[in-house]
């Protein structure tokens, strides 16, 4: 493989933020796609399918890399996202259970899947075409080498954008539902910066990974009742920032069974007390950093890095097994602006 743009590389990342930008005419908006991120680098036969922490994906999707040979450009390098698109009540939507399934250590149950729930590639950006980088091009220059890049849409697609604010911010509810979660903005002067947060993702509700740090029994002696969570500071320490819970029976019980395994001995840790419940059995089981939890949360409290927590339990949406635990990090997490008091309520 012999391209200006070469693997392995780290996608441009974005990071949230409550509202669509508004500013006209410095903004691209484009639907913010459920899947697993993606870089794709084709020199004629050779194809990779790059993870956005540098692993090889292709292994996963056999069938989406024969769809890249027949349906882009002979030599290019793409940013975007794989899907796997189901009919769900009678409209095609977004299934993420599919896609998740389809990371599987067994090459047989892989060749089934690819079968059963075949995946897409849906492109949001382009970083070479041909001999020429584009990464120091602006994003409204990668689009349209994005677009000529895609040369069939069977399997291989581009996304939808606009360049106007009051359509963006309408996308942010329009495509939910299509199983979408939000909408991305992109500087339309922007140059590609591999690693940074340069991208600005609007979500209908506050979202961050976390790493699973630890477990606590649940009251009734069965299953979990909350997952601890982690976030990595800057100089590489992971910090405990809070917890999951509220779950059901069955799914405390299936956790205990994916987690137990990840204990290393018989360790047990004392917590702090809670604010709440003073009687509260606050003891935690520590287990190996390697899982990365997608959560809901409403606010953070703390003014420094080594004080900031989720001020209230969190809502666990989904283990991201596309996610690397070292990736989890406090800069992800929207920074609300700091008002006094007396600037926010009304003056007489």
């Amino acid at each position: 493989m012999d391209l200006p743009v070469m693997p392995p590389l780290e996608p441009m990342l974005a990071k949230a933020q409550v509202k669509v930008p508004t500013e006209e005419g410095v903004w691209s908006y484009e639907p913010k796609w459920d899947g697993f991120r993606a870089l794709v680098f084709r020199d004629g036969d050779e194809v990779l399918l790059q993870s956005r922490n540098g692993k090889d994906l292709g292994r996963y999707f056999p069938e989406l890399l024969d769809a890249l040979r027949a349906e882009l450009a002979e030599r290019c390098v793409l940013d975007g996202e794989i899907v796997v698109p189901r009919d769900i009540g009678g409209r095609v939507r977004l299934d993420w259970e599919s896609l998740s399934q389809r990371v599987h250590p067994a090459a047989s149950r892989v060749k089934m899947l690819a079968e059963q729930t075949p995946s897409h590639f849906i492109g949001f950006d382009a970083l070479a075409t041909g001999d020429t980088s584009l990464v120091k091009e602006p994003f409204r220059v990668r689009r349209e080498a994005l677009s000529a890049a895609v040369n069939e849409n069977q399997w291989c697609h581009v996304t939808r954008t606009t360049e106007d604010p009051t359509l963006g911010a309408q996308w942010l509810d329009t495509f939910e539902g299509a199983g979408l979660d939000g909408v991305i903005a992109k500087r339309l002067d922007g140059p590609y910066l591999p690693g940074k947060r340069e991208m600005v993702k609007v979500k209908h509700a506050r979202d961050a990974d976390c790493v699973a740090i630890g477990y606590r029994i649940h009251k009734s002696g069965e299953g979990i009742g909350s997952i601890l969570l982690g976030l990595y500071t800057d100089d590489g320490e992971l910090q405990m920032v809070g917890g999951a819970a509220s779950f059901t029976t069955k799914d405390r019980i299936k956790l205990l069974a994916e987690l137990e395994p990840l204990r290393e001995g018989d360790e047990v840790r004392e917590g702090d007390p809670s604010r709440w419940n003073s009687a509260a059995d606050k003891r935690w089981i520590p287990i190996r950093p390697e899982r990365v939890a997608e959560v809901a949360y409403d606010q953070m409290e703390g003014n420094s890095v080594q004080g900031r927590r989720f001020r209230h339990a969190v809502k666990f949406r989904r283990w991201r097994p596309d996610r690397d635990p070292q990736s989890c990090t406090f800069d992800q997490l929207e920074v609300p602006l700091n008002y006094d008091l007396y600037d926010v309520l009304e003056r007489s």
